[in-house]
């Protein structure tokens, strides 16, 4: 099994890193007022052939509140988001997601964050989740560790929740999603589909889940959530079991101690 954090990684200039991340922890306050201050007015379906997309006037909104800051801060790093292809050969980006869990939004479910990374070749240098309806901010750098609302996080040896998270793909259930659920289950654990990528990575982070699998993300989807994940102390693995900064076909942020285990899990219910 490898971890993300073990692997060799780019140093970045400490200075940068301190303004990025007092910079993103200033946007991802602004979002959380924002977003439980409007609860979910100005929603529409997207314009796709997904079900579960929305888009909303607070989407917009933070998203050019995001790039008006981050460009006047950061005026030689791009910023992306929703439906924007990245191009990988730039030294850093910025990622966001305005708010992760559209849908719950609308809906009134108090179950959304807003998602903001900055990244660089080798994973996330900086990530901020913001967790509106619990008041609560959650902040990581690349070597300097996870933080909630300012309080250090890292994961210890307590007892493993018995709870695992997944999501839905944009079309509905992932393959083998079923199977997956059987599995967890005759081992004692319940999995939970609760509607934010960013979140349920989080929650590994924090300890509040045992591991998260994601048979699908975009990058901005998850890249804050990573972070917090790799500074918590959680593996980060793709759907092979082998560490990377983001994987494209899937990913399992885990407690160290269950990772193969969910790993077993995710790799059995893949198989025809």
């Amino acid at each position: 099994m490898t971890v993300l954090s073990s692997r060799p990684a780019q140093p970045v200039d400490p200075a940068l890193v301190s303004i990025a991340l007092e910079v993103a922890g200033r946007l991802a306050n602004d979002a959380s007022d924002v977003i439980t201050a409007t609860a979910g007015r100005g929603a529409r379906p997207d314009d796709d052939e997904s079900p579960f997309d929305w888009v909303t006037d607070t989407d917009h909104t933070l998203e050019r509140h995001t790039r008006r800051v981050l460009t006047s801060e950061f005026p030689r790093i791009p910023v992306f988001c929703e439906n924007v292809d990245v191009p990988f050969e730039a030294e850093f980006r910025w990622v966001v997601d305005p708010i992760d869990g559209t849908a719950n939004y609308v809906a009134g479910v108090p179950w959304c964050a807003y998602s903001l990374a900055l990244v660089d070749r080798w994973g996330p240098v900086v990530g901020v989740v913001a967790d509106p309806y619990r008041s609560q901010i959650y902040a990581a750098a690349r070597g300097r560790g996870m933080r909630a609302n300012g309080e250090p996080v890292k994961l210890g040896t307590q007892s493993t929740s018995p709870i695992v998270c997944t999501e839905m793909t944009r079309s509905g259930p992932w393959p083998g999603m079923g199977e997956f659920i059987t599995r967890a289950a005759s081992s004692g654990t319940g999995v939970r589909v609760l509607g934010s990528k960013a979140l349920a990575v989080a929650q590994v982070a924090l300890g509040h889940a045992a591991a998260a699998v994601l048979h699908g993300y975009h990058e901005w989807d998850v890249a804050g959530a990573v972070a917090l994940a790799v500074e918590s102390g959680a593996a980060v693995l793709d759907r092979r079991g082998e560490g990377d900064p983001l994987p494209v076909d899937g990913l399992l942020v885990a407690a160290p101690e269950v990772a193969d285990e969910v790993l077993g899990w995710w790799q059995a219910a893949l198989r025809p």
